[in-house]
């Protein structure tokens, strides 16, 4: 029996992000309430976009398919 395919981001490791450069958006408070967006350069993770809430920075990140990313912005408009 095998496991039905998986949707959805993924939940990387730190070590694949470790060098990442994160950034926040620009419409951000100095509150610290908000999400930070990375391109991570590895090969595991190469081509997604990375998520994380930047009051953890050592917790853990989401990792998004451009497309679903896209969609995600999409359903926020």
């Amino acid at each position: 029996m095998t496991a039905p395919p998986r949707h959805g981001p993924t939940v990387p490791t730190t070590a694949l992000l470790g060098a990442a450069r994160w950034r926040r958006s620009s419409r951000s408070t100095g509150a610290n309430n908000c999400v930070e967006t990375a391109r991570p350069n590895g090969r595991a993770v190469a081509g997604r976009l990375a998520v994380r809430d930047s009051k953890d920075p050592a917790g853990p990140a989401l990792l998004f398919t451009p497309t679903a990313w896209e969609g995600f912005i999409d359903s926020l408009r």
